[in-house]
């Protein structure tokens, strides 16, 4: 096994943020070892189910090691689950491992706010210490694989946003905007607007498409018609963004019709 008692929580005490923190991540990252890397296989071989109850501990030193519980009623620290042995040889191990990471993620938790609630942590430091360990993929998560996952798709996100707001900032500027989605307008931003802002928030969020009847959702695309100034979705009219950029004055289908009629 890895790690020694010299790294654990017994004569350690962190009592700042930055040093619960430091802590936390020091005990995430031997736990991660354990669990995801060349480890891997002696952490497998040391739960033997035909042991004893056995925990896995992460130390500060980003150390790991497999053992039976504290002998101490109540513990120095909080305890990590115990028995992750037990289910080994009753699961695939891709399962077994992320049942362990999952408990991992909240013995990490329940040690970090140990020490919160034993220096006096105030909600501020409380809600700081969360927040900078949320910032860090859960050791579930890096188990699972979904970290990396998430943040291509988080990229991948920002990079579409960026794209809408640039577009949508070109639109902005034309004397009078013949397409766009029914976003709130930028004036909410500025001082002094905010109640009239919340107006339109709410009247743009019971906007309803002229063809379907569907509401505004704000991943589609939308046109309005320059003559009843009823908006629908793009796709409802046959109207792509692309040919949109080339019509200067839209006119929807009932509108079309009724000045052909007369």
């Amino acid at each position: 096994m890895d790690g020694g008692g010299d790294g654990g929580g017994a004569a350690y005490n962190p009592r700042t943020v930055e040093e619960v923190f430091r802590d936390f991540k020091g005990r995430r990252n031997g736990m991660i070892k354990a669990l995801t890397t060349a480890d891997v296989q002696e952490f497998y071989r040391l739960c033997d189910p035909e042991k004893e109850n056995l925990c896995l501990y992460g130390h500060p030193n980003e150390h790991w090691e497999v053992n039976l519980p504290a002998e101490e009623v109540p513990p120095e620290l909080p305890e990590p689950v115990l028995g992750i042995n037990f289910a080994r040889d009753g699961m695939m191990e891709k399962d077994w491992l992320s049942l362990v990471a999952v408990h991992s993620d909240a013995w990490l938790l329940a040690v970090a706010f140990f020490f919160g609630a034993r220096f006096g942590f105030d909600k501020a430091d409380r809600k700081r210490l969360f927040n900078m360990m949320n910032d860090l993929p859960s050791i579930f998560e890096v188990v699972a694989g979904t970290a990396k996952k998430a943040s291509k798709e988080k990229s991948s996100v920002s990079n579409n946003s960026s794209n809408r707001s640039k577009s949508n900032s070109k639109r902005g500027s034309e004397p009078k905007p013949k397409y766009s989605k029914p976003e709130p307008k930028d004036e909410e931003e500025e001082e002094g607007v905010e109640e009239e802002d919340e107006e339109d928030d709410d009247e743009q969020g019971e906007t309803q498409c002229g063809a379907c009847g569907e509401s505004y959702a704000a991943d589609e695309f939308w046109i309005c018609c320059d003559l009843c100034e009823n908006w629908f979705h793009g796709k409802c009219v046959k109207i792509t963004p692309a040919r949109a950029e080339h019509i200067k004055q839209y006119k929807c289908p009932s509108c079309s019709n009724k000045r052909a009629r007369s």
